[in-house]
Order: structure tokens, then C-alpha cells, then sequence
């Protein structure tokens, strides 16, 4: 649904703990979403536990978890849907508990989008429109964004699921937001449908506008992010820019020699020149798998040429995300499946042959 300015306060769930005091951090100017200590607890289960978050003015900021993880809680505290059991949040620079204040300048989807399934898609926009007092013409600018124009007149029940995902996008974007949210926004889409939504929130992030999407699935958000918030259980277990998560990666290269009987002899020759070269299965196809960045394929193919060991193939092969997240963390969860990422631009010969063999081991994971 399309979060509004809510008529009236929501019933309090019990009085939260939010009253400042004299040791209270205040949030960052460069913030547009801050939370300290956010828990929401029903009964003896706590939802989310204690979380602390930072996300940046003009980031396209994911929100991942597993199902189940606390995702749309946080969201509905932050949009004042829910009330928080204790802890202080802060979103454009206003405090959740006085929701008012910033929702006018929040565009949000929570839990999938709803409207009159008679009515045309222009239509339902006309009506949200008409409550936030906006005119016909940004109903129109809006549908141009999420690229429904041609689509405008059809009714809502003829749409594809991603075209109904787009609308809701659509009338987020009404009152032309400071800040975006949007819940699982690509959950149940085919292939097609989640690179159109991958599509405009890059398009959207462009003009600098701040976007907080939840998702299920790191390697999703791993293709449009530049800032990550992963919980589990409803704990904070990583908050940052991407690449700070991926300096943890772990590098490695794939050496295939010519003949299958130079593979043992390959590894321990590696081994032999201090990197670290992964256990030789027979199953392996003639590969030898060595943790070393990608800048000294040439060392390695000098190393192999000087011991008369000619290769067919060397290929980088570096970790997804996901895999960077996991060796990190030394987490497996059945909703983060690593997937290796191979790419073919390191081959044979390749790379800085100036970097030395000595140097090698030391720039290994």
C-alpha cells in the first residue's frame, strides 16, 4: 500500500521509550534516516532487536534480510504505521513519533501495492492525487517515470504484476519525496519485470533523491546499491557502503592446465611459492583454484610456463556479494545462496607482470 499523512495518530501499542536524554546521540545532519536502539516487541518476541541506523541523504540504500527478519516492522516504525516498544528514530530529520511532520515529504509501498481494480491506472493516481491536493499533470509525470504512459487507460486488473509494482511506485512518487521507501518492491516479479524495477530505481537514484528498499535477496540489491543494511533475526549485522563489504572478498583464480596429468603438479608448485591453493579434487574438471587478486594472472602463468606446464584457460573467478557477506559474517541462510561470478577479461597472459611472486601470498585472503 501506498503510505499516506495519516488523518489521525495510530493507537498507541503501548507508550514508547523515546524521551531523549541528557546522553542521547542526535542524528547526523547527512541522515535522512537514524535510529537508535529501534526494538519492536510483541509479547515475548522481539521483532527487531536494538537496531541502529544510518542511512545517507541520497543513497539507494538496501534493506536485506531473510523473510522473516524484521524488514517490514522497521519500515512501518519508521513511517509511523506502528509504534515502536523503546528506542528514538529520526526520519528527514524528524523525530517517528510525530509522523506528520515528514510524511508530505515520504513516498512509500508498503507490503504491495492496492488500488480499485475497476479503475484505470491514471484514474487510481487521479485519486490519490485529489487527497494530497496535487493537480492532473503530476499524476502524469509520474506515470511517465515508471514508464506506464501507454498503459495509462488500461484497468488496473489487466495489468502484468510488474506493471502493478510500478503503479505503486507511481503513487509513492505523488508528492515528489525527499526520501523513497519501498517494500520488497521486486517480490514474485519474473526476470523481465525485475529488471524494469531494477531499471527505475537506478533512474531514480540519479536525481539524488534518498531510496531505502527492502529485499530478501542480496544478490538483487547487490546490482543497484551503493549502501547496505543486512539484519537477521531482527539484529543489525552490517551497515555500510558496499565497498566496504567488499573489501573482505576473497579473490581467487581458476588454472587450467593443457594436460590433466600437470594439475597436482601445478598445486603444489603454487603452494611451493606460498599462495594458497584450494584441495585438488578429481571431480574439479583439470582446475586448480588459487586465492590471489586477479592483478597477478601473468605471475601465475610465468610460474606455470617456467616449470614446462602450459595453460589452457585462467580465469578470474570473483565472489558475489552474497559470498563476500557470508565468509564475513560466518553466516549460511537458506535466503543468501552464494553464486560465483566469473569473469572471463583475466585470461592467459593477462594482468600487471610486474607484480612479484614474493609479494603474492601477501595479498592473498
Amino acid at each position: 500500500m501506498a503510505a499516506e499523512t495519516p488523518a489521525r495518530r495510530p493507537r498507541a501499542e503501548g507508550r514508547p521509550r523515546q524521551e531523549a536524554d541528557a546522553g542521547s546521540q542526535e542524528p547526523p545532519a547527512d541522515a535522512a534516516i537514524w535510529s537508535e536502539g529501534l526494538t519492536k516487541q510483541y509479547g515475548t518476541r522481539r521483532s527487531v532487536d536494538r537496531i541502529n541506523l544510518h542511512v545517507p541523504v541520497g543513497a539507494l540504500s538496501g534493506f536485506v534480510g531473510p523473510n522473516g527478519a524484521g524488514k517490514t516492522t522497521t519500515l512501518r516504525m519508521l513511517l509511523g504505521l506502528i509504534r515502536p516498544t523503546e528506542g528514538r528514530g529520526f526520519v528527514l530529520g524528524h523525530r517517528i513519533d510525530a509522523p506528520a511532520r515528514y510524511l508530505a515529504r515520504v513516498g512509500a509501498m508498503i507490503e504491495g501495492p492496492t488500488f480499485h481494480p475497476g479503475l484505470t491506472g491514471r484514474a487510481n493516481l487521479h485519486l490519490l492525487a485529489r487527497l494530497r491536493r496535487l493537480g492532473p499533470d503530476r499524476v502524469a509525470e509520474t506515470l511517465d517515470m515508471v514508464g506506464l504512459t501507454s498503459r495509462a487507460d488500461d484497468r488496473f486488473t489487466s495489468y502484468s504484476l510488474g506493471m502493478k509494482q510500478r503503479l505503486g511506485i507511481a503513487a509513492a512518487l505523488l508528492p515528489g519525496p525527499e526520501l523513497l521507501v519501498l517494500d520488497e518492491p521486486t517480490n514474485g516479479l519474473d526476470p523481465a519485470g525485475i529488471r524494469e524495477i531494477r531499471s527505475l530505481l537506478k533512474d531514480l537514484a540519479a536525481t539524488r533523491m534518498t531510496v531505502f528498499v527492502s529485499s530478501h535477496l542480496l544478490s538483487e540489491v547487490e546490482q543497484i546499491c551503493d549502501h547496505l543494511v543486512m539484519i537477521r533475526g531482527g539484529r543489525l549485522l552490517f551497515q555500510g557502503h558496499v565497498t566496504e563489504l567488499l573489501a573482505a572478498e576473497d579473490p581467487r583464480l581458476v588454472l587450467t592446465p593443457e594436460h590433466r596429468g600437470d594439475v597436482h603438479r601445478l598445486a603444489v608448485l603454487l603452494r611451493d611459492h606460498g599462495l594458497r591453493v584450494d584441495p585438488v579434487r578429481e571431480s574439479a574438471s583439470g582446475t586448480v583454484r588459487v586465492h590471489a587478486p586477479e592483478g597477478v594472472a601473468a605471475s601465475l602463468n610465468k610460474i606455470a610456463m617456467t616449470a614446462g606446464i602450459t595453460l589452457r584457460a585462467l580465469t578470474a573467478c570473483r565472489p558475489t556479494l552474497e559470498e563476500t557477506f557470508l565468509m564475513a559474517t560466518g553466516g549460511v541462510d537458506g535466503d543468501l545462496i552464494p553464486r560465483s561470478r566469473t569473469a572471463p577479461d583475466a585470461t592467459v597472459g593477462s594482468g600487471a607482470s610486474g607484480t612479484a611472486v614474493s609479494d603474492i601470498s601477501g595479498q592473498a585472503s
